[in-house]
């Protein structure tokens, strides 16, 4: 059969499908029905405005980091290198993942009102975070096990954070001890905390935190309860590998964490679901290093941060793996803001992908912008070099960003910049 009568037969199909379909059930006769069913057709053949003309399908996979054209680019490369349920414990929400898809959709939310006729020839993203410079607001967020993605895990992404010029801050459940990402990055490098069970592990872990020379210590508050992340349940099952092999104190335990060696931790949970505000003031009296909450989505808990006297906010819904409450991150932003603004630095995470998303959150009140999966992405694909050029390609989209609304610094980002529609 030629193409031209295989064409002809599947429209002629195509027809008498929907003339039996109950769609057209009400027309009443059958020219009425053919007609209508000619009309859907018309519609099925409609060419799209604007045109897709290079379309980006998970099949087209990027030989090299500077191959990328954007972040996503490097999704399907670490899919293919990544093993099955490592990729996928990086790549799941919990429950319905309503949360994780909403912090992308959220964005949409939020659109662009750019101001002309000024001056952006010079453009200059620095900011100043507790006394630190940094050529970007766009800081490398603290993911926990980045050695499921590449053998050098933490110490490749240190090492690109020092080639880009970046901050980072290292997960307390990372695959490397705070010395040694200090002595990759040779530089300032942030914490970030999960207290456990036990108050006075968690001293201990702040002592050698802080005796090593980091800054700033992040409190995450938003891991209370259990997690049923399905689709790192789902593609686990692909896996052939036996996971007792490598998790050979189970998965997630104390001993895959060594910046809890030496530690005694006999009955000592890693949930830290009775935690309080109080804890949070037994830690002022610990260190003299700066504190932030991770975690706060509501202008309640914004208050009571302030109340409490910590040193920042870091508003994260911990990238849709906490809760499956339904708001994008990027919602829960100006409420946080209207409290804390200019009182003290506030940190924004979940859903970056663009030069523009960070560009939102800054006018939404955001002082610094924290980027995790994308990052990990280029790690699995790449490597040190893939987190080079993920981190490159957000601030190259950024700065043209800022360019195009008309603001030169990061002082010129301003609220009146979004619209919300």
């Amino acid at each position: 059969m030629s193409e031209h009568n295989h064409q002809d037969e599947q429209r002629r199909q195509l027809l008498t499908w929907l003339a039996a379909s109950p769609l057209f059930a009400l027309a009443g006769n059958q020219s009425v029905m053919a007609d209508e069913a000619k009309e859907l057709t018309r519609n099925f053949t409609k060419r799209p405005d604007p045109m897709v003309w290079a379309p980006n399908t998970p099949l087209d996979l990027i030989a090299s980091p500077k191959d990328a054209i954007n972040v996503f680019d490097f999704e399907p490369v670490a899919f293919t290198k990544v093993p099955p349920a490592h990729f996928a414990y990086m790549a799941s929400g919990i429950d319905d993942e309503v949360t994780l898809r909403a912090n992308r959709s959220s964005f949409l939310k939020y659109q662009l009102r750019p101001r002309r006729l000024r001056d952006v020839s010079q453009i200059d993203t620095s900011v100043t975070l507790f006394g630190s410079r940094w050529k970007s607001p766009i800081i490398i967020a603290p993911t926990g096990g980045n050695k499921a993605y590449d053998p050098e895990g933490e110490i490749a992404v240190a090492r690109a954070a020092r080639a880009g010029g970046f901050l980072n801050v290292l997960s307390n459940a990372g695959g490397s001890t705070i010395e040694e990402v200090i002595a990759a990055r040779q530089g300032e490098v942030w914490f970030q905390l999960y207290a456990t069970s036990s108050p006075e592990v968690a001293k201990q872990v702040i002592r050698r935190v802080e005796k090593a020379g980091a800054p700033v210590l992040e409190i995450t508050v938003d891991r209370n309860g259990g997690r049923n992340q399905e689709t790192f349940a789902r593609l686990k099952k692909l896996d052939p590998r036996n996971c007792a092999g490598c998790h050979i104190h189970g998965f997630g335990s104390a001993q895959e964490r060594p910046n809890y060696d030496g530690i005694d931790m006999t009955g000592v949970k890693l949930s830290s679901n009775n935690m309080t505000w109080d804890f949070i003031k037994q830690v002022r009296d610990t260190t003299k290093m700066k504190i932030i909450i991770k975690g706060i989505l509501t202008e309640e808990d914004a208050k009571l941060c302030l109340k409490y006297g910590v040193d920042g906010i870091h508003v994260s819904n911990h990238g849709g793996r906490s809760e499956d409450g339904g708001r994008g991150s990027i919602e829960c932003l100006p409420e946080v803001a209207r409290v804390a603004k200019g009182k003290v630095p506030i940190l924004f995470d979940s859903g970056i992908r663009r030069g523009s998303d960070v560009f939102k959150a800054m006018a939404l009140g955001a002082n610094a912008v924290c980027v995790g999966r994308p990052y990990l992405w280029g790690l699995g694909a790449f490597g040190q070099p893939g987190v080079e050029r993920v981190m490159e390609i957000l601030q190259t989209e950024f700065k043209s960003t800022m360019q195009q609304m008309g603001a030169a610094n990061i002082a010129a980002i301003q609220e009146s910049m979004i619209y919300k529609g």
